[in-house]
C-alpha cells in the first residue's frame, strides 16, 4: 500500500468495516478480500485489526468465535444496532464530503466565488441615501 492511500485509508477504514459487516457477521481475512474485490488497496493486518477492536471498544461490533472447515477457529465481527446507526451518519457524512470535494475539483466551487468586478469596491460603512448622489 502507497503512502497516499495509507493516508485516506485512514479516515474511512472504519466506515468501510461497518458497511462490510451491515449484511451480516464476517471475518478480518475475508473483509480483507472484501475490500480488495471493491477495488482497495490490501489493506494490511496491521491496519485491518486495530480498526475492528476500535470498532469493538466503541460498542459498534460484537465478535464471536465461530468454527472454520479450513483451519483454526475464526473470530467473527457482527454490527450492533449502534454500529447501524454508526454506519448511517457516516453515510451521511460520506455524501456531503464527497459533494464537497467533487465541488472544488470539478471546478464548480470557482464559479460561486465573488469576482473582484462584482466585489463591493470599500468594506466600510454604505453611503446614507442623502449623501449616495453628492460629489466630494
Amino acid at each position: 500500500m502507497d503512502r497516499t492511500t495509507a493516508r485516506l485509508l485512514r479516515g474511512f477504514l472504519e466506515p468501510c468495516l461497518l458497511a462490510l459487516l451491515e449484511p451480516g457477521p464476517d471475518y478480518g481475512l475475508s473483509l480483507t478480500r472484501r475490500l480488495v474485490e471493491a477495488g482497495m488497496d490490501e489493506v494490511p493486518g496491521g491496519s485491518l485489526y486495530p480498526a475492528l477492536t476500535r470498532l469493538e471498544r466503541r460498542g459498534l461490533v460484537t465478535t464471536s468465535t465461530r468454527p472454520s472447515s479450513s483451519g483454526p477457529a475464526r473470530k467473527y465481527y457482527e454490527l450492533t444496532p449502534a454500529g447501524l446507526t454508526e454506519l448511517a451518519a457516516r453515510r451521511e457524512e460520506w455524501r456531503a464530503f464527497r459533494a464537497a470535494v467533487s465541488a472544488v475539483l470539478d471546478g464548480s466551487a470557482h464559479a460561486a466565488r465573488t469576482t473582484p468586478s462584482t466585489a463591493p469596491a470599500s468594506s466600510g460603512p454604505a453611503p446614507s441615501a442623502s449623501s449616495a448622489g453628492a460629489l466630494p
